[in-house]
């Protein structure tokens, strides 16, 4: 005997409401994720048009221990003022010496080494930021 299938009752076995319920969520998730994305996005943006002055520590040498030298390129407008923080570390990581330097020069790139004094013997120098002003 041959069985035969009937067509299953209508709405009996269609879309169930958590399914329903779970195609909504994922939608509204995929919106707030893109928005998400999108100010993550400006923020960067923002962040890094907005910057004034930006420089980049190129190489360090400890010259003596009380003096550490730093090659500094820094980023400008050509009219723009501001100063960077430079601050020297020893072998256990503590700070034996910080100091800022001033870039009031008229051009928009600029080369320097810069001596910065240290209490005790330094092992590495670091740029902290770098600050237009106002």
């Amino acid at each position: 005997m041959a069985a035969v299938r009937e067509a299953l009752p209508e709405g009996r076995y269609g879309r169930s409401r958590d399914q329903r319920a779970d195609r909504k969520l994922r939608i509204t998730g995929a919106v707030l994720g893109a928005a998400f994305l999108a100010m993550i996005g400006w923020f960067g943006y923002d962040y890094v048009a907005g910057q004034d002055i930006s420089a980049e520590l190129i190489k360090s040498k400890v010259v003596s221990d009380d003096r550490a030298d730093a090659h500094l390129e820094v980023r400008k407008e050509r009219d723009a003022d501001g100063h960077c923080t430079l601050r020297a570390l020893s072998e256990d990581g503590a700070e034996v010496g910080r100091a800022d330097f001033r870039f009031d020069e008229r051009s928009d790139r600029i080369d320097r080494v810069l001596s910065l004094r240290t209490t005790s013997r330094a092992t590495a120098v670091e740029l902290l930021a770098c600050t237009a002003d106002s």
